[in-house]
């Protein structure tokens, strides 16, 4: 068997980024707020944003012989391998005419970042962290999911531990390289994104404010 790197770059010729891009990995827990934090940095800050989740989505949803596998893969409850969501990011980053990405709910865990870094050679400008309590996100969770399935108390803890135990290595990674923006994210929208605003203003905005 192949590296990640063989097996991400096999047929792939195209899809090597070959621009300059400033990548922004987006992460926080389920009902952190993420999303709506996302949609607000696009439309001020004019990145494009990309959820590895909806690209997984898309390709399932696609019909291709890659969007069965990954479908497959899901159904059977494992994880779909690094370099697959790897290939789908690179394939919509080098097709968006945009060289600045907002990467949302990417990497879920430490090899999702070391494959990253690997096969595509970018490292984060930075990560934008939406640090949110547990009961905060888990009442914002149960408002939000009315009627869903996934809306009970035990699957909403099972993805927190899920997501604490993942995620959390990465954030440790990354903030040991001064590369982590920390939010608090159990305040207002309006506040939060005040602050995610701070984040990404220039500096020399930041110096005439």
């Amino acid at each position: 068997m192949g590296t990640v790197v063989d097996s991400a770059n096999q047929g792939a010729g195209s899809l090597t980024i070959n621009k300059k891009v400033t990548v922004v990995f987006v992460l926080g827990g389920p009902g952190s707020g993420k999303g709506t934090q996302c949609a607000n940095i696009v439309e001020n800050f004019g990145y494009t944003h990309l959820s590895a989740g909806d690209l997984l989505r898309a390709e399932i949803k696609s019909g291709s012989e890659n969007g069965t596998m990954i479908s497959n893969m899901i159904k059977e409850g494992k994880i779909v391998p690094s370099e697959v969501t790897i290939k789908l990011l690179q394939r919509a980053i080098q097709e968006n005419g945009n060289d600045k990405f907002l990467i949302d709910g990417f990497p879920r865990n430490e090899e999702n970042r070391a494959a990253f870094e690997l096969v595509t050679g970018i490292e984060p400008e930075f990560v934008l962290f939406f640090d949110c309590p547990e009961e905060e996100m888990e009442k914002r969770l149960l408002g939000r999911n009315q009627g869903r399935e996934d809306d009970n108390i035990e699957t909403i803890r099972k993805r927190f531990k899920v997501y604490m135990e993942s995620s959390l290595p990465v954030i440790e990674y990354y903030n040991s390289k001064g590369k982590v923006r920390k939010i608090d994210a159990a305040k207002p929208v309006g506040e939060v994104f005040e602050a995610v605003k701070a984040v990404f203003a220039p500096a020399d905005e930041k110096v005439a404010a």
